[in-house]
């Protein structure tokens, strides 16, 4: 019976960071991917893409439990969220703020071998930016109650993760036009499929009050998802040029390009069940994944 316990507590624990749906994980580490693939010291070490990797989940799993202390009125309210750790009651508020600190200790832990390993005038950068990061992945769960597009804050969020890694494995924000590229990339591949994801909630949300993109956007949110990702695909095409990445890139990035125009697409028909949106949006860890791909066999010697 102990043991029953332990486990459906670790099973709560898990799905409050969203571990068991590890889409939502990825593709947040696949733009670090992209940025450490498109720095000059490109190809990164192991230890640098491990250590990346577990900052990445640490972050996103507090990311995922700030946002639903913020939701924990809300999510009972929406099909999608109800059944949430918190919002379905398996875990209580001072129990997921315990595991929130745990989760940005442990971000912080692995940032400070990342800084040990960097030149004395970078490790302030690395720290500069994880503390920038902070107020803006706290502040998106509120940002539904007070501002009209949501997701933009979202990218933003989603934009350190180009920053950090770059930072990391160079010593600086030196990175000229290609790290722009792969910065505004990130922002505006963020933006549409975070819009998508909005758009399965959009009667519960205009119903509760809150707001989104897909709420702000309204029929021409699939418009403007495929613009966000035909520019996403641009920026990153740039970047790989100037970075001078192998012919072999431009086959796959072609290919997810077109496969994200398709996807976007597909969201203009009519009367969508919500399982769509899901989908679209493993489909786009797919085809970031599918870029990051490119990127890595173009570095190749």
């Amino acid at each position: 019976m102990a043991n029953s316990a332990i486990g459906a507590r670790l099973r709560a624990w898990l799905e409050l960071v969203r571990w068991h749906k590890p889409s939502g994980r990825l593709i947040l580490l696949i733009p670090a991917g992209w940025s450490l693939w498109l720095t000059p010291n490109a190809p990164p070490s192991a230890l640098l893409v491990g250590l990346i990797v577990l900052g990445g989940l640490a972050v996103s799993a507090a990311g995922c439990i700030a946002n639903d202390l913020w939701d924990r009125r809300i999510d009972p309210l929406v099909e999608r969220t109800r059944s949430r750790p918190i919002a379905d009651g398996r875990v209580g508020v001072v129990e997921a703020t315990a595991l929130l600190v745990l989760a940005l200790l442990l971000a912080l832990a692995v940032l400070l071998v990342l800084m040990g390993g960097l030149p004395a005038s970078s490790r302030s950068l690395c720290l500069l930016l994880a503390l920038a990061a902070l107020p803006p992945v706290l502040l998106y769960p509120s940002a539904k109650r007070w501002f009209g597009y949501p997701q933009v804050v979202l990218a933003l969020c989603w934009g350190f993760a180009v920053l950090i890694p770059w930072a990391a494995a160079t010593g600086s924000l030196a990175g000229g036009w290609p790290l722009a590229l792969v910065w505004l990339a990130t922002l505006l591949w963020t933006f549409g499929f975070d819009t998508v994801y909005a758009m399965a909630d959009r009667d519960d949300d205009r119903a509760i009050g809150v707001r989104s993109s897909a709420l702000s956007l309204g029929q021409q949110a699939p418009l403007a998802v495929g613009v966000s990702y035909g520019l996403a695909a641009l920026a990153l095409s740039l970047a790989a040029g100037l970075q001078g990445c192998g012919w072999i890139t431009w086959p796959l990035v072609l290919l997810a390009a077109a496969g994200m125009q398709r996807e976007a697409a597909l969201l203009r028909r009519p009367q969508l069940p919500r399982s769509a949106y899901g989908r679209h949006f493993s489909r786009q860890v797919q085809l970031g994944g599918l870029l990051l791909l490119a990127l890595v066999l173009g570095q190749l010697p």
